[in-house]
């Protein structure tokens, strides 16, 4: 069966990547079968539900925490920040504010690619009903896609924890606060070594120490990315949204996600409850496999740009 590579660029936008980007784990070329399987079970069902993993953005520059060989997890000792600690330690807010400062032009540059773009005009044809993705760098939004679930939140803004986790309403664009940071901040140099999933950088310790970070100037709590960090809770009314998505489709296709993370995990379940049929693309094994009616191993971008292109 003859692979279905073709070159890397979509014409009329800056989704340009290649299938080298360092953070994609390796694979094997996605072959015709795999796009004519997917194009079979997408065809009859115009109220697909979309759930996209951080498998998606690698193809933009963005790595993801457990890819083999090329995750964070396989390049440095480094774990994700816990919720707990970010809250409770004043240490662990300015090291991450510190990474994050250094490393929000980057991440807030990175365009989207292939897929994104795909999803953005496959909603416009009215072939999928919404995607809800584990991601928080908006780039469905950038690539134009309306309905769009932001299951772990966003990056790019800013909120109010107060002193114990529970703040006020003050919230702020992350691109506003990076203007306060600077302010704060005027010599700061980038010694950053090695972006991570959310945005922030590594960074020698000195460079973290001397590090200013503002006060809510509502109620002088602290202020966190509106991330859903490891060890907190997606909000129950986004969960009540999701689960309305779900009643409301047709099937569930995942699209870049080991579906490690129970949030992620939880769509498939309760899709496979309600009878709805669950196609998965990924590259490698996910937790979902066991109940997926489609499985294909084979790298987004590749199956995205052909689809429907008939």
């Amino acid at each position: 069966m003859r692979s279905i590579l073709t070159p890397r660029c979509l014409i009329g936008t800056r989704a340009c990547f290649s299938s080298k980007s360092i953070f994609v784990p390796a694979h094997e070329p996605a072959l015709e079968s795999d796009l004519y399987r997917l194009e079979k079970f997408l065809d009859d069902k115009p109220h697909i539900l979309v759930l996209t993993g951080a498998g998606i953005s690698t193809e933009s520059g963005i790595p993801d925490y457990r890819s083999e060989g090329v995750g964070l997890y396989a390049r440095s000792n480094h774990k994700p920040i816990q919720h707990g600690d970010f809250v409770k330690s004043e240490s662990v807010r300015k090291r991450y504010w510190a990474r994050n400062y250094v490393g929000w032009s980057r991440f807030s540059a990175i365009a989207p690619n292939v897929t994104h773009y795909t999803l953005a005009r496959l909603e416009r044809e009215q072939r999928i009903s919404g995607i809800v993705t584990q991601n928080v760098d908006k780039l469905h939004t950038k690539a134009g896609s309306k309905s769009v679930v932001e299951l772990h939140g966003s990056g790019y803004n800013v909120i109010c924890i107060g002193r114990s986790g529970k703040g006020c309403d003050y919230h702020i664009p992350r691109h506003e606060f990076q203007s306060i940071l600077d302010q704060l901040n005027p010599r700061m140099e980038d010694g950053s070594t090695m972006m991570r999933p959310d945005g922030d950088v590594e960074l020698p310790q000195e460079y973290v120490e001397n590090f200013k970070i503002p006060p809510c100037p509502h109620c002088d709590g602290s202020l966190k990315p509106e991330i859903v960090f490891f060890g907190d809770n997606v909000p129950i009314p986004r969960i009540e949204r999701v689960v309305r998505m779900i009643i409301e489709s047709d099937g569930v296709l995942v699209l870049g996600s080991s579906l490690t993370v129970f949030s992620g995990y939880r769509i498939v379940l309760q899709a496979k409850e309600l009878g709805l049929p669950v196609a998965i693309v990924n590259i490698g094994q996910t937790r979902g496999d066991p109940k997926a009616d489609l499985k294909i191993s084979a790298r987004c971008g590749e199956l995205m740009q052909n689809l429907f292109k008939h």
